[in-house]
């Protein structure tokens, strides 16, 4: 068994920073329920293409960024991200396999998931229910996962993130 030195964290560190970038970036009042969840589309991406680099622990950590960057009850994010992170852990190499038409199918599984964590812990907190607007977030997430996936793959390659 050959061990290799990883590679690449610098390019995996940025695409978060990028994501949270974007996260954060204003909107006008009418597209802010359309923003996608850049964040969580990151996160899926780099636990797929490297679970033994990205997993529940970034998902936890980047979900505490997101709270705090977001000004959200301290954990929400982190829950729905750690949750994430750990399905595409389990589900990494049956997802890969998968086309990508396939994949923006699971990813979009996986942002209905989020936002229905989010509308519970919002229960539990006593906030009223949002918008139907709400739930445009994972069509969103599903429709850019080409995109995503296209362009973080060729980042991967060519700096040879592994």
């Amino acid at each position: 068994m050959t061990i290799t030195p990883h590679r690449g964290g610098f390019i995996i560190i940025a695409t978060f920073i990028l994501a949270l970038i974007l996260t954060i970036l204003p909107l006008p009042e009418w597209a802010r329920p359309f923003r996608p969840a850049w964040h969580s589309l990151v996160l899926i991406y780099w636990c797929m293409a490297t679970p033994q680099r990205v997993g529940v622990g970034v998902g936890w950590l980047l979900g505490l960024i997101v709270d705090v960057i977001t000004n959200t009850l301290l954990g929400q994010h982190a829950l729905e991200l750690a949750v994430t992170a750990f399905i595409v852990a389990k589900l990494h190499r049956r997802m890969r396999v998968f086309p990508l038409w396939q994949q923006a199918i699971g990813v979009f599984l996986l942002l209905m998931l989020e936002e229905i964590f989010s509308i519970i812990v919002m229960g539990a907190i006593h906030r009223p229910t949002p918008a139907l607007s709400y739930w445009a977030t994972p069509f969103i997430g599903m429709l850019l996962w080409l995109w995503i996936s296209i362009i973080l793959r060729d980042l991967r390659q060519r700096f040879k993130v592994n």
